[in-house]
């Protein structure tokens, strides 16, 4: 091998074990960016006769921000069942790369995550649930033709449990009060 080649392996492998050993991460939380409703309606076909739970939120509403863990908790306890968990994020393209990517990555969410883009707010939320004003949190619960609709803030595991219900086969042993913030 060539001194500079040799110089630069080097320096590269160096720079990848200093930054792998204090944790330095470079790359950007998994998330899909749907530009209009079509692809979102898509993904929810995907789930099949799979329990879906949808959750509408966005960076910048502080409820939506607050009970992102309990979704998180309620998709863990529910890993090894036939039950989806999608976080579907309102916020602008125009904020992807200033507020939405760099919160994902503060936050490092492991449930599915989609941008969904599209604008045209008046066609796509009769078609999300007829009775939606486009107010977030919101939360839609699918399976099969089954459909459940709710607006506003969970305030605990417990509560997004009792809502998702009637959707799931078994519910764990293990459920514990876990807070969704500001309570």
């Amino acid at each position: 091998m060539k001194p500079l080649l040799l110089r630069r392996f080097l320096l590269v492998y160096a720079l990848t074990v200093f930054f792998g050993a204090i944790g330095f991460q470079s790359t950007a939380q998994n998330y899909s960016l749907y530009d209009n409703i079509e692809q979102l309606q898509a993904r929810i076909k995907q789930a099949g006769n799979s329990t879906i739970v949808i959750n509408f939120w966005a960076t910048w509403c502080k409820p939506c921000v607050e009970e992102l863990p309990c979704f998180e908790e309620f998709r863990e306890k529910y890993a090894h069942q036939d039950i989806q968990v999608l976080l579907v994020s309102l916020d602008f393209r125009s904020q992807l790369e200033k507020k939405f990517i760099p919160f994902l990555n503060n936050q490092r969410l492991r449930s599915e995550v989609v941008l969904l883009a599209d604008q045209d707010v008046n066609t796509w939320i009769p078609k999300i649930y007829e009775d939606w004003d486009g107010a977030i949190p919101a939360t839609l619960v699918l399976k099969g033709d089954k459909r459940k609709f709710s607006l506003g803030k969970f305030d605990s595991l417990e509560d997004l449990h009792d809502f998702v219900q009637p959707f799931l086969p078994i519910a764990p042993d293990f459920m514990k009060p876990v807070s969704c913030g500001g309570k």
